[in-house]
């Protein structure tokens, strides 16, 4: 007698791993996806708790003059504006009493809202389109 599978045995297993992928994977990239976007927001928040912190304290009511001031003085806005991280492309834009903060996603994969952070520390999120 002779021992081992046989095609059809493998062929059954081989369809059950298969079926299992199908139902986890979906599952994985909408965890990664909420991930992302959870990210973006926190990111956001930072950028505005910096700017707002400013204004309170050394900034005495005004906000940064520009983006190159507000780089200079922190540390996440270097490594947020301007850059993609987490599926995510940030966008910072300053001016005169103003700012505006910006997370898109990469692809409707990466995220599904866009997170925008305004004056004031309005943080808001719309619908990404793709």
């Amino acid at each position: 007698m002779r021992k081992g599978f046989t095609l059809v045995e493998i062929m059954i297993v081989v369809a059950i791993i298969a079926l299992l992928a199908a139902i986890a994977i979906p599952n994985l990239l909408g965890a990664r996806r909420t991930a992302n976007e959870a990210a973006a927001r926190a990111n956001i928040k930072v950028l505005c708790t910096e700017s707002e912190t400013f204004s309170a304290g050394a900034g005495n009511g005004a906000y940064y003059a520009d983006l190159a001031a507000f780089q200079a003085a922190s540390t996440a806005a270097t490594t947020y504006c301007g850059s993609t991280l987490g599926g995510y492309v940030y966008a910072c834009s300053m001016a005169p009493g103003a700012y505006t903060f910006t997370a898109t996603p990469v692809s409707t994969n990466t995220g599904a809202i866009v997170v925008t952070g305004n004056t004031g520390g309005q943080i808001t999120t719309a619908a990404f389109g793709g």
